[in-house]
């Protein structure tokens, strides 16, 4: 677990930021409209409207060492030789890090990328021999993982590289985590479920991708699914949590009390992505009704209600390509301005 001296967070107190999916095909655009929006705390954008190699699994499969991957007509699979679209995913990440570098020009604040993370990207991948997942396959996961963490690795030294002065804070995005977890993951025929990971080896294979971009870089990560697996990613050593507000139970109050009083960083998902269409087709939702749900929240955590500002960041509550480009904007504004006035609400309350 992380301890009390990560309470020192990379960004400014009332921050926000987004989950990392948005709508279009123009990165240019787009990641000028993320820097102009969320200037505290902006991250790369990812644009899965691109097509193949521009998803979460092709853009993570891109980054593997020494694991070709191939596409299918049932998606992506590891393979012998790398197929036509390890290609464009790997030009899209070239595209939208050559982007970046140009945006981002001067830029000394807190940055997030976004990566899937090794059990979610197990899940997704086909076996090389076989059209089970690779998380069927524990020698294939851990292959996988530790790929990953070499890949992951190389990639954050590149965003180091390319925005010098940035605190660089990796996400990890796992949504099919907490399947994974309770043997809800189904094979290739759908008949069948793949066995349930143990926790221990979902944290150990988590661990080995969040260690691997080293001290110098934050790390978060990201399950917008329900059943948040708090003590697995816990465990795995990360800096901090990402989540579904709406999603949370009465029960895990208490673990995430725990987790904020360690030091971990909270990232709420407190507006809903069907939400965020309304912002522009009405009748839209009020920066101040998310900032009171995550006020709501941490009362409830019973902490300090000064230490919220610092250690809590909104967010929407999933990526947002499903949305129009102008929603997108009105849901990264509306995050903005919801952080700023939390702070003043969790106080005066």
């Amino acid at each position: 677990m992380v301890d009390e001296q990560s309470a020192s967070f990379p960004w400014p107190a009332g921050s926000a930021t987004g989950v990392g999916s948005m709508p279009g095909t123009d990165v240019v655009q787009t990641c000028r409209m993320v820097f102009g929006e969320l200037p505290d705390l902006p991250f790369l954008p990812e644009l899965p409207g691109r097509g193949p190699g521009a998803d979460m699994t092709g853009r993570a499969a891109a980054l593997l060492v020494s694991m070709p991957v191939e596409i299918t007509t049932r998606g992506w699979k590891l393979a012998v030789t790398p197929g036509r679209e390890t290609s464009l995913a790997a030009g899209y990440w070239s595209q939208d890090l050559d982007t970046l570098e140009e945006v981002a020009e001067g830029f000394a604040g807190a940055l997030k990328v976004q990566v899937c993370g090794p059990i979610t990207l197990a899940a997704t991948l086909e076996l090389t021999r076989s059209l089970d997942p690779a998380l069927s396959d524990p020698g294939a996961l851990a292959d996988l993982t530790d790929s990953l963490a070499e890949g992951v690795a190389a990639h954050v030294a590149d965003v180091r590289r390319r925005v010098p002065a940035a605190t660089v804070i990796l996400q990890l995005d796992e949504p099919a985590l907490p399947a994974a977890l309770a043997g809800r993951v189904r094979t290739a025929s759908g008949l069948n479920v793949v066995r349930a990971i143990e926790p221990m080896t979902a944290s150990q294979r988590l661990g080995a991708v969040l260690a691997a971009v080293g001290a110098g870089a934050r790390t978060v990560v990201h399950c917008c699914a329900p059943d948040f697996p708090f003590p697995v990613i816990t465990e795995a050593g990360a800096h901090g949590i990402g989540f579904d507000l709406s999603l949370l139970r009465n029960a895990d109050v208490d673990p995430i009390s725990e987790l904020a009083d360690a030091g971990l960083g909270l990232l709420a998902g407190a507006l809903p992505t069907q939400a965020a269409q309304r912002l522009v087709s009405g009748p839209p939702l009020l920066p101040r009704e998310t900032a009171e749900s995550v006020t709501e929240l941490w009362r409830k955590t019973g902490l300090a209600p000064e230490r919220m500002a610092s250690q809590l960041v909104i967010t929407p509550a999933c990526g947002l390509a499903g949305v129009s480009p102008a929603a997108a904007r009105a849901a990264l504004e509306h995050c903005r301005e919801a952080a700023r006035i939390a702070p003043e609400m969790i106080v005066a309350s």
